[in-house]
């Protein structure tokens, strides 16, 4: 089922993300999982109808590593939107504000899907101690 090259791949792919784990056990259960998966001819497009597939607790290394590829990113150009996002509140705010203020700036700006209406904003900062007492 497997060819040399493909068994190859996916041991420096175990050995690089689950370097704690048995490759050859690996190997096993992917060997025992693409058997289940062509006997029932599912059909598995994304690495999340992958992940759906593989129960945890019959391939555990196997299901660590699908969860590891699922969630890394495919291209970096989220973590460049991130950085340059922050390059330009940094450059901005350069000297004028405490760190807090700085990543809670950045996430909203990298965040701009996500609204948050003023009387949330509000209610926030009433529940945090100050030397003067909002009063809305």
């Amino acid at each position: 089922f497997l060819n040399a090259s493909e068994i190859e791949s996916f041991k420096n792919l175990a050995e690089f993300y689950l370097p704690h784990v048995n490759k050859d056990n690996s190997l096993a259960e992917l060997k025992i999982w693409r058997t289940k998966i062509l006997d029932n001819s599912e059909v598995i497009k994304t690495g999340l109808d992958a992940l759906q597939l593989c129960s945890s607790s019959i391939y555990t290394n196997l299901n660590k590593l699908l969860k590891i590829l699922c969630v890394l990113p495919v291209s970096t150009s989220t973590p460049e939107r991130t950085f340059s996002t922050l390059k330009r509140v940094k450059t901005y705010t350069r000297n004028s504000m405490l760190e807090d203020h700085l990543n809670g700036l950045t996430l909203l700006a990298v965040h701009k899907d996500i609204s948050i209406t003023p009387d949330e904003v509000l209610d926030e900062m009433s529940m945090e101690p100050r030397k003067l007492d909002l009063i809305l």
